[in-house]
């Protein structure tokens, strides 16, 4: 019986995720979903892609938090319409939450939406909200065992992302190590190594960002 209805559960967020992927389309904005354990540097993530996206694309983001508006505070701040979903203590964000917090976003604004889920590594990994594209966010203090202890994450995801790559020589991570782990899960994943404090790989990210925005463009025409 619990099986079954967590089947039903999720088989009705899926129908609303598709949804989300629907309007996001007809207005031509491209989302993409980041997940990562608490303090991993989403936020910060998202104010150093806007800062190198300026002049190249339109952005607007959705902040999932358990409570208060500090990440969409920090995001707004930047210039840019952000959205803040408290869940209340739900782990995760689910499609409707999603859905209920694109209605106030200007989606004939922007090009690409940047969701900012819930920090935690289990639950945001079941839970599809409709966009197009999903990223994990690893950091180097969280230690390098994550993928081999959480793979559903690291399995359904399209972007790696690995942060504070700044404090490699300072602490014991084997970066090899990590990325056979992901590899075993998710073979030639699309994988950017950053910094948020020095900048360094945020423009590779931001270009693939592009691509992918521009790729979309395309496909909607």
């Amino acid at each position: 019986m619990k099986v079954s209805v967590v089947e039903r559960i999720l088989s009705a967020n899926d129908r609303l995720a598709l949804e989300n992927q629907t309007l996001l389309d007809a207005h031509g904005v491209l989302g993409v979903n980041l997940m990562a354990s608490p303090g991993a540097g989403k936020t910060s993530l998202i104010e150093q892609t806007i800062d190198a996206l300026q002049g190249c694309l339109c952005l607007g983001a959705v902040d999932g938090d358990i409570a208060t508006s500090l990440d969409a505070d920090r995001v707004a701040a930047r210039g840019i319409p952000a959205v803040q979903i408290n869940t209340g203590g739900s782990c995760h964000l689910d499609a409707n939450m999603l859905k209920r917090a694109l209605s106030d976003v200007p989606l004939d604004e922007i090009d690409l939406l940047l969701v900012e889920n819930v920090g935690n590594l289990i639950c945001p990994a079941n839970f599809k909200l409709g966009t197009h594209f999903s990223a994990v966010i690893a950091s180097i203090p969280e230690g390098d065992d994550k993928p081999y202890k959480y793979p559903p994450m690291y399995t359904g995801v399209d972007v790696l992302i690995i942060n504070k790559i700044d404090l490699l020589p300072y602490l014991e991570f084997d970066l090899d190590y990590f990325s056979r782990g992901v590899e075993i899960l998710n073979s030639g994943i699309v994988t950017f190594e950053v910094s948020c404090k020095t900048g360094e790989g945020i423009h590779a990210w931001a270009d693939w960002l592009v691509e992918q925005v521009e790729a979309h463009t395309q496909a909607s025409e």
